[in-house]
């Protein structure tokens, strides 16, 4: 419950003071000179860390990781639904099904599906104070012109927040092995986005905090049904 009402009193405090948005954005983008023929009043220039080459691949590299992960997780627990009796992990089982039912109702449907799709938040890039065609639109706002997969919130923050809720599932003999590069994955990721003028501060912020809600949500159920389950018998 703290996680969910962190959430909805960050989207208060961003809708409250849109200009926290503008100005971290204003951190990465570098304007030019317009030419002779733009309008008068035009925003020219660009968010020039989209364009390193290098960051473009880091990119690519985090975008596809969570999905890697999750098909190894299906496989894990196909394998464990094949054993039976004494060698059933029951325990195991329980947490695939709450990362993998994580990833699907955060990143999957919430953030993707839902809100992307529906709430019509143009990304920095689009809107006219960085030089793009649409005005900019608060977070949570129903205002915006963008037509689809749009800004709020950020789909590859939510599923980067999800990498960082699957390390309270690490055993203690890899976890100071894979926290660190986990835990910087996880934060550079909605960063890159910001600095590719992709995405706003609180579109990063809450989608990444979006995962944490949900896991959060799902792992108290199940173990609120495992303490049931072993009251009756």
């Amino acid at each position: 419950m703290l996680l969910f009402w962190t959430w909805w009193a960050l989207l208060a405090v961003f809708r409250a003071f849109p200009g926290i948005d503008i100005y971290f954005s204003q951190l990465f983008f570098v304007a030019t000179d317009c030419g002779a023929t733009a309008a008068a009043g035009s925003i020219c220039g660009g968010f020039p860390y989209r364009d390193v080459a290098t960051f473009d691949l880091l990119r690519t590299i985090f975008f596809r990781l969570p999905y890697v992960v999750a098909i190894v997780m299906v496989w894990k627990i196909i394998e464990c639904y094949q054993q039976h009796g004494a060698t059933f992990n029951a325990d195991r089982a329980r947490k695939l099904k709450v990362a993998l039912g994580t990833l699907l109702i955060g990143p999957v449907l919430l953030v993707n599906v839902v809100l992307k799709e529906h709430w019509g938040r143009p990304r920095p890039i689009q809107t006219d104070i960085f030089g793009g065609a649409l005005h900019f639109a608060e977070a949570g706002s129903l205002a915006g012109k963008c037509v689809s997969n749009c800004s709020f919130i950020s789909g590859e923050a939510a599923s980067a927040g999800w990498l960082f809720c699957l390390l309270i599932f690490v055993p203690k003999s890899l976890r100071y092995a894979l926290v660190p590069p986990v835990a910087a994955i996880s934060i550079l990721t909605p960063a890159m986005r910001l600095s590719f003028g992709a995405h706003y501060l609180s579109d990063v912020v809450l989608g990444w905090l979006s995962s944490l809600v949900v896991f959060a949500a799902l792992l108290a159920l199940t173990e609120s049904q495992q303490h049931q389950k072993n009251s009756e018998i």
